[in-house]
C-alpha cells in the first residue's frame, strides 16, 4: 500500500476538492458526537456539501440529541465508506450549530421534507456547520480481484502489499 502523510496548518484548495472529489458521490456519513459522559454516538446523516472554505453542512432539527452534544463538546467525526469503490474517509473536525436562513435556502432539498415536514420554513430546523481539522482516506480503485492478487502476493513473499491503493492523512 502506498502510504503519503501531509501535515499542513491549513486546508488548499487541491485539499479541499480532494475531499470532495472522495465523498462526493456517498450519501450517507456516520456522524458521530460525544455524550456528557463520554461515550460516542454515531448516527447516519447526509451530507448536503462542503464549501469552499472546506466546511462540511448538515442539516439537523434544534431539538435533536446531537444538538446538545455539540454544545457539550464540539469535536465530531464523520465516517464515510464505498465498498464497492474500496474508497474509505474519516473526517474529524469541530461543529456548531448554525441558524442562518440564507444558508438553509442555500443547501434545501426537497428530499429533506421527509425529516422536516414544514419544509425549510419549520422554525425547529438549522445546520450543523463542521469546520474540518483533519481528513484521512483509503482509497484502493484496483478491482477487488488485483487486491486479492497483493494480498495474495505478499502471504506468500512475506513482503507487505504493493499497489493496493492510497493512504493519505490531511491535516487541514
Amino acid at each position: 500500500m502506498t502510504t503519503l502523510t501531509a501535515d499542513i496548518p491549513y486546508a488548499t484548495a487541491e485539499q479541499i476538492e480532494k475531499l470532495n472529489d472522495l465523498i462526493k458521490d456517498i450519501n450517507t456519513a456516520m456522524f458521530v458526537t460525544a455524550q456528557p459522559d463520554g461515550t460516542l454516538r454515531s448516527r447516519p446523516m447526509a451530507t448536503q456539501g462542503v464549501d469552499a472554505d472546506g466546511h462540511l453542512w448538515f442539516f439537523t432539527s434544534t431539538a435533536s440529541g446531537k444538538v446538545h452534544e455539540i454544545q457539550d463538546d464540539q469535536h465530531v467525526n464523520m465516517a464515510y465508506a464505498n465498498p464497492d469503490d474500496n474508497r474509505y474517509v474519516s473526517v474529524s473536525g469541530t461543529a456548531r450549530i448554525v441558524r442562518d436562513r440564507t444558508k438553509i435556502e442555500e443547501l434545501w432539498n426537497p428530499l429533506l421534507k421527509a425529516w422536516f415536514p414544514r419544509g425549510k420554513d419549520d422554525p425547529s430546523i438549522a445546520l450543523i456547520k463542521v469546520t474540518i481539522t483533519s481528513a484521512e482516506y483509503w482509497d484502493a480503485p484496483n478491482g477487488t480481484m488485483v487486491q486479492l492478487y497483493g494480498y495474495l502476493k505478499s502471504a506468500i513473499t512475506g513482503r507487505p502489499p504493493t499497489d493496493v491503493g492510497d493512504h493519505k492523512a490531511m491535516r487541514l
